[in-house]
């Protein structure tokens, strides 16, 4: 059976960030999914230690409360020169996405060792409170002394991704698929997730 005979599933996005959606829209868009975003209004406490954690709370939560399967990504930026930070706080390390990069460059200063990993975690939940799948992915580079590039989202214009010489903000959607570690952990979880579509 090819996954065109598949009847489109439900899969809900867990986040309510717009930026994080619309790059799950283009990674998912090839497979027999209806997707939609998580309920208005609904928000998750990332008590988690870990990003695989943080995921795996967030798909359980969406789930339950959507009665249907739940997609959920806890990513962040772990500098090593902040001894990790802001690590599982990245979208809670200010209020906005100028002030988190403000902040990371003023604690940053002008350290000689500017390296940075991007950690993206993926985990699919039921509504029965099932994982069904967690895979992650991960980017190295390193933390640019300004801000660079138009597009993507949070962190994007102050990390240069290893051996590229761009930002995230400086790539195009498809070229951060291929370089980031969202579409790295989502390489690993396709194959996966196509298997259990065509299960259902």
């Amino acid at each position: 059976m090819s996954s065109t005979d598949v009847c489109p599933r439900i899969l809900v996005i867990a986040s309510g960030n717009a930026g994080k959606v619309r790059e799950f829209r283009n990674l998912l868009a090839h497979l027999p999914l209806q997707l939609q975003s998580q309920p208005e209004g609904l928000q998750v406490d990332e008590t988690g230690t870990t990003f695989a954690a943080n995921a795996r709370l967030k798909a359980l939560a969406v789930a339950r409360c959507s009665g249907q399967w739940a997609l959920a990504d806890d990513s962040g930026l772990s500098v090593t020169a902040l001894g990790g930070a802001p690590g599982v706080h990245s979208a809670r390390y200010a209020a906005s996405d100028p002030e988190r990069i403000a902040r990371l460059l003023r604690e940053l200063g002008d350290a000689d060792d500017r390296s940075a990993q991007f950690c993206a975690a993926l985990c699919v939940a039921a509504p029965d409170g099932e994982v069904l799948l967690e895979v992650e992915g991960r980017c190295n580079g390193w933390i640019t002394t300004a801000p660079r590039g138009d597009g993507g989202f949070g962190y994007d214009p102050v990390f240069e991704v290893e051996e590229t010489e761009a930002t995230f903000a400086e790539m195009t959607l498809e070229q951060k698929r291929l370089e980031g570690h969202r579409g790295r952990a989502f390489a690993l979880l396709e194959p996966q997730l196509k298997k259990l579509l065509l299960l259902q």
